[in-house]
């Protein structure tokens, strides 16, 4: 039976499942090259992956399907052929239920893989189930109404982050190498921040689109994965563009490392919309400026002025996913009940009904926020800032059971810096910084770029991972 490490000290417990098994401590593009040259199996590495879900999952709570007897593809040739995974449950694969995170109806098996599932199929990877959301993916912490949270693996009373924290509590915990993550406003990035990953939002249109977010009038959604590592961020992306290419946007190939490239960079403290970072966020921005410096890098303080309404009008938005999906639901499951969506979800369409009217200027308004996007960047090649305004927050400060005028003003103090890149479709990355929290939890920073630039994004990734690797919570 597996074993895992469970550190209770200061009240606090810390979970991992690294271990001396077919997954040691590879990243997935080690594990994956250890499959190649037949040190291990695809088999024994799915097994191993298993044991260690099952060691840790009674403490974190991430996974919400499991498939019983995964068969590696033996004629699998990918990046991360014969790596196990896991998929996020918003995103249909075939033969499990896709719950979205809700109580709100009874999900149905899917019959086919989502395009992206096939995108990320096509990489080689072994998927052993689906991971946890909060409902319909709209709040920065995977908590519920009615269940268990998911739980942070570097410390079990706070927050995993969301919407992808199943997914980040396994790759963190060192259950698989990576793992899906989606991302419509942050939810690659909150839940890579709040447990010392790696999360790259892609540029809109960089991977295959989910039919839903077509048929948006504002896509904010982008595909992707979590991970340890920044070369397996990498060649995930490198990956998924030999199964298919956006010829609208520059070709990426594999970022294998730092280009040497001296490189101009704006930095943010505060957000865009005046929410001031806390003392460890704003240190862990300025112990990164210094790093840059270091490096050869000029930095410099940059503003972003975007227009002064554009929280109250992302609001607005997001209100209106959720009054969409409560007219709709009935396409998930002939049982739907938008009386049984949780109290955030029903909130955020009262919001929307109160504001419906404004729906053309909120529209108009927020697809011109790229003009001030771009104006920030003139001159630079990247931008730096907070991936979030404060530290990650034990459970229960971001809970649904919470009244939802609170609970939105809490979130809104709190996811202040992420949204901007997804309403303008640019590429950002959040990244571990050196610091940590008084409770030992890791910090996230985030890098911005122009559309199409994941690139570059890598490249200063790898730099600064050579120059303070990341910290492990297998060492700590």
């Amino acid at each position: 039976m597996t074993t895992f490490d469970a550190t209770t000290f200061d009240g606090r417990t810390r979970v991992h499942a690294f271990r001396d098994d077919a997954l040691g401590e590879h990243d997935a593009v080690g594990l994956a090259a250890a499959i190649r040259r037949r040190e291990v199996s695809a088999a024994e590495a799915a097994r191993a992956a298993q044991e260690r879900v099952r060691a840790v999952e009674a403490r974190l709570n991430a996974v919400q399907w499991h498939v019983d007897a995964p068969a590696p593809d033996p004629a699998a040739a990918g990046a991360f052929a014969g790596v196990p995974t896991f998929v996020k449950d918003n995103t249909d694969y075939r033969g499990l239920p896709t719950g979205h995170g809700s109580a709100a109806f009874r999900p149905r098996a899917a019959r086919r893989h989502a395009p992206f599932a096939r995108q990320f199929l096509s990489s080689g990877v072994t998927v052993l189930g689906k991971t946890r959301l909060p409902e319909f993916g709209f709040s920065p912490s995977t908590e519920y109404e009615g269940a268990e949270p998911v739980r942070n693996p570097w410390h079990t009373g706070h927050s995993a982050g969301g919407s992808s924290g199943g997914s980040a509590a396994l790759v963190a915990a060192g259950a698989v190498p990576v793992a899906h993550a989606n991302d419509g406003g942050g939810s690659i990035r909150i839940p890579a921040a709040c447990c010392g990953l790696v999360g790259l939002k892609p540029t809109r249109g960089r991977l295959v689109a989910n039919a839903q977010s077509r048929q948006l009038p504002l896509d904010l959604v982008c595909d992707g994965i979590v991970s340890r590592s920044v070369r397996d961020a990498a060649a995930f992306l490198a990956a998924a563009e030999t199964y298919w290419r956006n010829p609208k946007l520059p070709p990426l190939g594999l970022a294998e490392g730092p280009s040497g490239q001296r490189l101009r960079i704006g930095f943010l403290l505060d957000s865009p919309n005046g929410v001031r970072s806390d003392t460890a966020t704003r240190a862990a921005v300025t112990q990164t400026v210094t790093a840059l410096q270091r490096l050869g890098h000029t930095v410099e303080p940059v503003e972003m002025a975007i227009d002064p309404g554009f929280t109250d009008d992302f609001l607005t938005y997001w209100g209106m996913l959720s009054f969409l999906l409560g007219a709709t639901g009935r396409t998930l499951g002939a049982d739907f009940d938008r009386r049984r969506m949780d109290s955030l979800s029903r909130g955020l369409r009262e919001t929307y009904l109160e504001n419906w009217q404004r729906t053309p200027g909120v529209l108009r308004r927020l697809k011109r926020t790229r003009e001030a996007y771009a104006a920030a960047f003139r001159g630079l090649d990247l931008v730096l800032s907070p991936v979030l305004a404060h530290t990650t927050p034990p459970v229960g400060h971001l809970s649904p059971a919470v009244p939802y005028p609170t609970l939105i003003e809490r979130i809104l103090a709190y996811v202040a810096f992420t949204p901007v890149d997804n309403v303008v479709g640019t590429p950002s990355l959040s990244l571990p910084s050196a610091t940590a929290t008084r409770e030992g939890l890791p910090v996230g920073v985030m890098f911005s770029a122009r559309p199409g630039a994941e690139r570059t994004l890598l490249e200063i990734a790898f730099q600064l991972e050579a120059e303070h690797p990341f910290p492990r919570i297998q060492d700590m």
